[in-house]
């Protein structure tokens, strides 16, 4: 009837996602895992892992974000540190201060605040931004 395989418990991927929050949700405090989550409801607080974050259009966090990777299409209002990349999509609008040692920003971003580059853990000097248009400049709506 049922396989051993059916039996034994799933690994999850860091890939997948492995919790979401949706739209009209709201959570407020310090949110930790491991893997990746999506968020498409209200934040406020603090977000910290080593996985990935993705952001959805209609997601608003109020929240100091250190994370692996963020991917965001949402309202952020806060400082992020990312050890890896951030990737910014239209219509998201970012309010603060970001530190990655890889930023890309689509056309049609709100972003500001300010960038700082740093180089990937394990290489040295080695810095990339992507900036394909929008109001991409510090301070400006």
């Amino acid at each position: 009837m049922f396989s051993k395989s059916s039996k034994e418990k799933r690994e999850i991927k860091p890939e997948e996602i492995i919790a979401f929050l949706g739209k009209g949700t709201r959570f407020k405090g310090i949110v930790t895992y491991n893997g990746t989550i999506r968020v498409d409801g209200n934040i406020e607080g603090e977000i910290i892992s080593q996985g990935t974050l993705v952001v959805g259009e209609d997601a608003a966090i109020d929240a100091d974000i250190d994370i692996g990777t963020m991917i965001s299409s949402g309202r952020i209002n806060g400082n992020i540190m990312a050890k890896n990349k951030i990737h910014l999509m239209h219509p998201a609008i970012m309010n603060g201060s970001i530190k990655t040692p890889t930023l890309i920003i689509d056309e049609g971003v709100r972003f500001n605040g300010n960038c700082e580059m740093t180089p990937l853990e394990g290489k040295d000097n080695q810095k990339e931004a992507v900036i394909t248009g929008g109001n991409a400049e510090e301070g400006r709506a």
